[in-house]
């Protein structure tokens, strides 16, 4: 059985508009209706244990789809099995099965130390004491929360608080994890922390991963598929190393420097040149016409490096391509 099947899904939303004959009250009494596609008749089954990336840019599905997994809302039209239970039907049982991660929702409270958010989703979920004591111990230390665990969680910068919320939906440790942007607002080092950790706990406990993002890293570390939608239909379902071969060729290299530009002479001509000015060269090159090695070498010719980032470029930018390619 597996973890997640989705047969011909579709979520349509309706509200009424104005129309300028009817006057106020036409209008009033008899609204015209429009409808919205959000969710367009898609089909997909992830196995247990999976890592899934479910990505595309804004307003093309995502949240509404998450939504319909979870149960929050109800689909015009399709069948949902999760763990083997109808989100809709049987909300409850599935509910003490998964764990979710919004960034726009909290499960915190916003004027309780983080302890004390913990010890409530654990009575929620019904966790045993003896295994919340074991499962508490191992999320504080691998999401490194033991510095600001007596802290409200009103007090936390954004970076702190993604990690606790991560932490947290693991606090009943869940056959499915549904994550929504779980790296937002954290630092490098943070990201790479997070990442390791998601896929430890994958590793470990074999426990489905399914996370939508805007950061092309949190997609090529964490997961092995990628299901990228866009306006409420699947373009592309595949493993994530074919995803980045054929889509995530571009690299954007910045470099901060002593001088006020890099000589023309050192950029190659297939580089996209963002800026150079002001001590800061930004560029965009093709990695598979381009050594980003040699590239290198040849900036660092003739001026003093303080600081050298490599990027990916933003995702919106990948899936365009991708898109782009499939008409």
């Amino acid at each position: 059985m597996p973890a997640i099947a989705v047969e011909l899904l579709k979520k349509e939303f309706t509200f009424s508009v104005r129309s300028p004959q009817k006057g106020l009250l036409g209008n009033f009494f008899t609204p015209d209706i429009k409808s919205v596609t959000a969710v367009d008749s898609i089909s997909f089954s992830i196995n247990k244990g999976e890592t899934v990336a479910f990505i595309g840019p804004n307003g093309a599905g995502k949240s509404t789809t998450i939504k319909m997994l979870t149960g929050i809302l109800h689909p015009t039209a399709g069948e949902i099995a999760v763990l083997g239970l109808s989100p809709q039907r049987e909300r409850k049982q599935l509910a003490l099965k998964i764990g979710s991660v919004f960034g726009q929702r909290s499960q915190l409270v916003f004027n309780l130390p983080l302890t004390d958010s913990f010890d409530l989703l654990a009575a929620v979920y019904q966790v045993p004491r003896d295994v919340y004591a074991k499962q508490s111990t191992k999320l504080i230390e691998a999401f490194q929360l033991a510095e600001f665990l007596d802290q409200p969680m009103r007090k936390l910068s954004l970076g702190q608080r993604m990690r606790a919320e991560v932490a947290a939906s693991f606090i009943h440790n869940p056959e499915i994890v549904f994550l929504d942007e779980p790296t937002i607002g954290l630092d490098v080092v943070a990201k790479r922390s997070l990442r390791e950790t998601l896929k430890d706990i994958n590793g470990e406990f074999g426990t489905t991963i399914f996370l939508t993002s805007h950061d092309a890293g949190d997609i090529e570390s964490v997961c092995k598929r990628t299901i990228v939608v866009n306006h409420g239909s699947i373009a592309y379902d595949g493993t994530t190393d074919d995803l980045s071969k054929k889509y995530l060729k571009k690299k954007v290299i910045r470099i901060i420097h002593d001088g006020e530009s890099v000589p023309l002479e050192n950029i190659p001509k297939d580089a996209r040149v963002e800026k150079n000015m002001d001590g800061e060269l930004l560029i965009e090159i093709d990695t598979e016409s381009l050594n980003i090695a040699r590239v290198l070498s040849g900036l660092m010719a003739g001026v003093t490096i303080s600081d050298i980032s490599i990027e990916d470029p933003p995702l919106e930018e990948v899936i365009g391509e991708l898109y782009s390619h499939a008409r």
